[in-house]
């Protein structure tokens, strides 16, 4: 009975102990790991598991700076820009010495810093006065390069095909707002708004009866010389210009004194309407005995453009006056294609000892191509100074600049 006893107690004091480390064993991390697996417990690995014992911990990756995978990963081609077409019509002129105004509203940004351009003319015409006899040429071959800086400009050109080669040579200084600029060099002086107009702007071949005889007479045009303007945009865009200008040769070949010329503009209504008055006076140092006042007007609406002046003075030959109008209308045919027709009338009266009187009436049809590109055919019935009696001259030019 003894024996008994004992064995009882001995086997509950074994499932005691049994019971009293269960809680041990659950709470160790070796209770469920098996040999087998490498510590996986039915074929689960830990997501706390770290590396094996004794071997050096793994270094995260190394993650590349911004600008590194900037310069890996190759940027995209940027699309190409559509080049932008020019449109048929007047356009601004590329030499600041055949129109002074040329980059005055040209954003500053869009102003090369050194421009390289010319043009080329290529004339056939048919005059009856030479009874039709054809007669090929070329006016112009102009080449030029002109700088742009903040406060400094300058232009070099010259014509290959007339003998005078050089044309303009000057230098312009500006202030920062481009309100006071002061001319040095050789450049078209403040007379008479049909010639200070670029010959691209010009609808017709050549300038006209009237300044080509003013020409002859060495009013205006290019002159060596130094030139001051204001121009105050705020205030009617109001441009004043005055200047001093070498003279001329006499009949000898001797130097006469300066000459001296000046303009003053207005434009009331923006670019729509322009006015101005201009003088010149040769020799006005001395006996002044070539002058002229002239007054001029432009009106631009849309594709209209219509340009009148009147010119009243003195010339070794006596008094005059002189009349010029004309007009042009732009017709679109496609977006870079444009139709120009073309109507002038001018006059010009010799009220001295010598009297005499001419006139020019001309029509003509232009073919545009951009602003690069144009046809010019023309009809020109006139009686010039000299002339026993009119004549009509047909001519046919080809023209494109670059």
């Amino acid at each position: 009975m003894g024996g008994r006893w004992r064995n009882l107690r001995g086997k509950r004091g074994l499932l005691v102990a049994v019971l009293m480390s269960a809680p041990v064993l659950a709470a160790s991390p070796e209770a469920g790991e098996d040999s087998l697996s490498g510590g996986a417990v039915d074929g689960v690995e830990p997501s706390d598991s770290g590396p094996p014992e004794g071997s050096e911990p793994l270094e995260p990756p190394s993650r590349l700076p911004d600008d590194a995978m900037a310069q890996r990963v190759p940027p995209e081609p940027a699309a190409p820009a559509k080049k932008k077409k020019s449109k048929p019509g007047p356009q601004q002129e590329d030499s600041m010495g055949e129109d002074s105004t040329a980059l005055d509203d040209t954003p500053a940004d869009e102003v090369q810093r050194v421009r390289v351009f010319g043009r080329v003319y290529a004339r056939a015409s048919a005059d009856e006065r030479e009874k039709y006899q054809r007669s090929l040429s070329i006016p112009s071959a102009r080449v030029g390069v002109g700088t742009s800086l903040p406060n400094l400009e300058a232009e070099v050109s010259a014509d290959l095909a007339d003998s005078s080669l050089l044309k303009d040579a000057f230098v312009r200084l500006a202030d920062d707002a481009k309100r006071f600029r002061l001319y040095g060099g050789q450049f078209k002086a403040p007379f008479l708004q049909r010639r200070l107009e670029g010959s691209w702007s010009l609808p017709i071949q050549g300038r006209g009866l009237v300044e080509d005889y003013l020409g002859e007479y060495e009013l205006g045009g290019r002159r060596l010389g130094l030139m001051g303007e204001v121009r105050l945009k705020s205030l009617w865009d109001v441009r004043v210009s005055a200047g001093v200008f070498q003279g001329s040769k006499d009949e000898l070949g001797v130097r006469t004194k300066e000459d001296i010329a000046g303009r003053v503009s207005v434009r009331p209504l923006g670019k729509m309407l322009t006015l101005g008055v201009s003088t010149y006076v040769a020799e006005a140092m001395d006996r002044a005995r070539r002058h002229a006042v002239a007054a001029d007007a432009e009106w631009r609406s849309g594709a209209w453009s219509v340009t009148g002046e009147v010119v009243t003075g003195r010339l070794p030959v006596g008094p005059f006056t002189a009349q010029l109008l004309l007009a042009s209308w732009t017709v679109p045919v496609t977006v870079e294609w444009a139709l120009q027709p073309v109507v002038g009338v001018e006059g010009l009266q010799l009220r001295g000892d010598v009297k005499g009187r001419g006139h020019s009436m001309l029509g003509g049809l232009n073919l545009l191509l951009g602003s690069r590109f144009r046809g010019q055919f023309q009809v020109e019935r006139a009686l010039r100074p000299g002339d026993e009696a009119p004549g009509l001259e047909y001519s046919l030019q080809l023209a494109t600049r670059f």
